[in-house]
């Protein structure tokens, strides 16, 4: 498999990130994450409650770390390409929702 660019491009990582996120258990992990850092995201808005995003940001990193390192047995990309994982975690969230990836 070659390697990423120092600093890749969103469409020289995104194929990358899917062959990272192989697993259905994964996917469906992120998707979980994904749902409740937007759903908390809503609640902090709706209820005036900023600490809520935190909690969201850190369900959503639970739920796909546990995925990485117990489904996957791989290293989560955002240690390396925090960006562009964040990208890819709503690029692939939009892409399940649409029926274009699977679960």
């Amino acid at each position: 498999m070659a390697e990423l660019p120092a600093q890749p491009t969103f469409a020289e990582f995104y194929p990358y990130y899917l062959r990272e996120h192989q697993q259905h258990g994964t996917r469906v992990l992120h998707f979980i994450g994904t749902s409740l850092f937007l759903l908390m995201m809503v609640a902090a808005v709706v209820l005036l409650r900023p600490w809520l995003l935190l909690v969201g940001v850190v369900l959503a990193y639970g739920f796909a770390w546990v995925g990485h390192f117990f489904v996957e047995h791989n290293r989560p990309a955002t240690f390396r390409y925090p960006l562009l994982s964040l990208r890819g975690d709503f690029q692939l969230y939009w892409d399940l929702l649409r029926g274009k990836e699977k679960f």
